[in-house]
């Protein structure tokens, strides 16, 4: 069965959790365009999820999910959040989710954790899950070692449930190659930075859009939580801390709280621009919908224009 059909949902497209940004605002938004929005737990409090819940139940009618981040201090309270307000889909990543699989399904929640690698690909399955996203480390925020497409067939062959496609995901071309090497969607979120309904501040999106191919950055890999984001001067000076060893303390110093900085104040230098590789793939700002129609329409096509060839 395909993803869709499994989450009954119009079109294979997951829209990517993002911290401090996927609220209901844009999630309802993708959902209701006919892809999965996610609602974001990393960044807000087990409150502030709960009524971003709520809100989204009241925007629309279509399947949403939440992303759990296994890594976030209130994960506990969270995870009571989303089977208390009836959630039906989760994601969840940033950490070893393998605790909570019990509790998750026994209330009858569908799981799709985000992987790395194979391995867990196989791990999860084995738990319980229904599906699974592979991220490759061209994703933004956090990243993986193993890159999206040369990976790709490899953990698609691996398991039997669905695979997601996830890192470095723009186009229509993007997606069919994606199909072509195994995976059953694809999930999208620096794509959908750039949508009307994305909470970020305006200069957050003209920075994306005048980025160029090579102005993201890998940071916090000596701490074990490597993330990829735009190169600004904030994510220089991180650079600059772990290549002096300068300790996780002055690490923590300047990352805490940056996410904020960028998202809602504006501050794209000593902020954190979380984004991923594919900078040249942002040229405008749209509607959730518009991305999502003109991308699919444009898959259709080169679909069967692929077939027509073959």
């Amino acid at each position: 069965m395909k993803i869709n059909e499994i989450l009954n949902i119009k079109y294979p497209i997951f829209q990517g959790a993002m911290a401090n940004i996927s609220t209901a605002e844009l999630a309802g938004a993708v959902s209701t365009a006919g892809g999965l929005g996610m609602i974001a737990t990393g960044g807000f409090s087990p409150d502030e999820v709960r009524r971003e819940i709520r809100k989204i139940k009241k925007m629309t009618d279509k399947p949403f999910g939440v992303n759990l981040v296994m890594i976030h201090p209130d994960i506990e309270e969270l995870n009571k959040v989303v089977v208390e307000e009836g959630v039906e889909i989760i994601t969840c990543g940033a950490g070893n989710p393998q605790k909570y699989f019990d509790y998750w399904l026994k209330n009858k929640l569908k799981v799709i954790p985000i992987i790395a690698n194979k391995k867990m690909a196989q791990k999860v399955e084995s738990l319980g899950a229904i599906a699974c996203v592979f991220e490759g480390a061209e994703a933004g925020g956090h990243i993986g070692k193993l890159n999206t497409f040369p990976a790709l067939p490899e953990i698609c062959d691996s398991v039997k449930i669905p695979v997601i496609s996830a890192g470095g995901i723009y186009t229509a071309r993007h997606i069919l190659a994606a199909e072509i090497l195994g995976a059953s969607g694809v999930q999208m979120g620096t794509k959908f930075l750039l949508s009307r309904e994305a909470p970020v501040h305006e200069k957050f999106k003209e920075v994306l859009i005048e980025a160029k191919d090579r102005d993201t950055i890998v940071t916090g890999v000596t701490t074990n939580h490597p993330i990829r984001c735009y190169k600004n001067k904030l994510a220089e000076k991180l650079l600059e801390i772990e290549i002096n060893n300068l300790g996780e303390e002055e690490f923590e110093k300047y990352a805490r709280g940056s996410g904020k900085k960028a998202v809602r104040d504006g501050d794209v230098e000593w902020g954190s621009v979380l984004a991923g590789e594919g900078f040249e793939y942002l040229n405008k700002i749209e509607s959730a919908r518009e991305i999502i129609e003109n991308i699919m329409k444009e898959y259709e096509k080169l679909k069967r224009s692929f077939k027509e060839k073959n």
